[in-house]
């Protein structure tokens, strides 16, 4: 069970590079979106005045370190020899393939979704936006290797991991 406590402990480092990142970067991307927001003569403040923002603020910090927390509670349990490891860790790596699932679908479908919303809001300036424009500042804000590099890799280690570990579990 060794290999599958290094397995959970490794994926919810996974899950904790999402605020690390935003947290050191965030900021450089949010002023790259509001830039392109300038550009595109939409007010610079509309995103902070509809609460998005690039930092690790919001869900960006508590989902992430949430799961994370919930991966190393069966990782612990099995590095101390409790049984209940393998059970709990039956519930949460199926989870953590679904939560990863979503991410991944929401990093695929980000301009339409993101149009989608905006066409939706009350903020005329919302509606006024070129989305796929402003995720690219905002992709752009971020170092060269956060996108697509260690967000692909984030989803090779998850998925990989968490298969790994339901295969553990079963050779077990």
């Amino acid at each position: 069970m060794n290999a599958v406590a290094a397995l959970q402990l490794l994926i919810a480092l996974a899950f904790l590079s999402i605020p690390v990142v935003r947290s050191r970067y965030g900021a450089g991307a949010q002023a790259a979106v509001e830039a392109e927001l300038g550009r595109q003569g939409v007010r610079t403040s509309v995103m902070a005045e509809n609460g998005m923002r690039l930092d690790a603020g919001g869900h960006e910090t508590w989902a992430p370190v949430g799961i994370a927390v919930a991966l190393v509670l069966p990782a612990v349990l099995a590095l101390a020899g409790n049984a209940w490891s393998g059970t709990l860790s039956w519930v949460v790596q199926p989870l953590v393939i679904l939560v990863n699932c979503v991410i991944l679908y929401s990093n695929l479908t980000a301009v339409p979704s993101v149009t989608a919303a905006f066409a939706r809001s009350e903020d005329a300036e919302l509606r006024r936006i070129d989305v796929r424009a402003m995720l690219r500042a905002a992709e752009d804000g971020f170092p060269d290797w956060v996108m697509p590099y260690l967000q692909n890799l984030r989803h090779v280690v998850v998925f990989a991991g968490s298969i790994a570990v339901l295969v553990l579990l079963v050779a077990h």
